[in-house]
C-alpha cells in the first residue's frame, strides 16, 4: 500500500506551492476584486478569505505536518545503532 509523499517530498512541494501558487493566487484574487466596481471593504474582505480557501484546500495534504519534526529521522537514528 503506498503512503503517499514522504516527509521530504512535502516539504518540497509545500515551498514550491508558496513561492509560485501564493503569487499566482494573489494575482488572481485582485483581478476577481476588479471585476467588481470597488466593492465594500467587507465584501473585499470575504472575497479575499473564501478565494484563500478555495486555493489552499487542495494543497491541505502536502502542508499536513510540514512544520513537525521529521518522522523519518527516528527510524533512521534507530537503523544506525
Amino acid at each position: 500500500m503506498s503512503k503517499g509523499l514522504s516527509y521530504k517530498a512535502r516539504r518540497r512541494w509545500s515551498l514550491v506551492i508558496l513561492l509560485i501558487g501564493m503569487p499566482l493566487y494573489v494575482v488572481v484574487a485582485v483581478n476577481v476584486v476588479e471585476l467588481f466596481d470597488r466593492p465594500p471593504f467587507w465584501l473585499e474582505l470575504v472575497i479575499f478569505v473564501v478565494l484563500g480557501f478555495l486555493w489552499i484546500a487542495p494543497f491541505r495534504f502536502v502542508f499536513r505536518g510540514v512544520g513537525q519534526h521529521d518522522p523519518d529521522a527516528k527510524r533512521d537514528d534507530d537503523a544506525k545503532r
